[in-house]
């Protein structure tokens, strides 16, 4: 099946594809060898407590300095 990239880098999966993920909105797109791979990905979202961010913040591999960081980027004024 042929699927065509726009001129906004978008790409409308065939019907046919579609049709065997119902339900799933969201894929994972990464390249392997050269190759597009979509994931289908179900978003889920994180228990609410501070114990269960922390935990995914750490494997995500995001440090108290990211978080940090990012705030001060954040805040700064545009010029």
């Amino acid at each position: 099946m042929l699927a065509k990239l726009t001129s906004k880098n978008q790409i409308t999966l065939p019907r046919d594809v579609v049709k065997e993920f119902k339900g799933i909105d969201y894929f994972d797109a990464v390249v392997q060898d050269g190759r597009i791979v979509l994931e289908p990905v179900r978003i889920q979202p994180v228990a609410g407590n501070l114990q269960a961010i922390r935990e995914k913040m750490r494997r995500l591999g995001v440090s108290e300095a990211d978080v940090a960081e990012a705030v001060r980027w954040s805040r700064q004024k545009s010029e």
